[in-house]
């Protein structure tokens, strides 16, 4: 019989993706990854520019789209950072 509890144990993340903002120019978002099953890492790939299309970091859809993939991550043990070309602790909310 399980445990309960050893079901619920964290596991290793099955891959890793770095989502990247490009700039203006389209295309505006590149995702990188160092590991991961490359068919997981292209399907996620795929649901990340689907998402990201045209967005740049300061549209307030971006914002809601990006909790979206981050929840799509966790849920899929995907490590996932951003790196938007700026710090993000110096972002300044307009309350949008």
């Amino acid at each position: 019989m399980s445990n309960f509890s050893e079901e619920l144990e964290p596991q290793p993340p099955i891959g890793d993706v770095k989502v990247v903002y490009l700039g203006p120019a389209a295309p505006h978002w590149e995702v990188r990854s160092s590991f991961g099953d490359p068919h997981l890492i292209e399907s996620f790939r795929d649901r990340v520019h689907a998402r990201l299309l045209l967005l740049p970091p300061h549209d307030p859809q971006f914002r809601r789209n990006r909790e979206r993939i981050n929840r799509d991550a966790e849920r899929e043990n995907v490590l996932i950072s951003w790196d938007l070309g700026y710090d993000e602790e110096d972002e300044v909310d307009f309350g949008v």
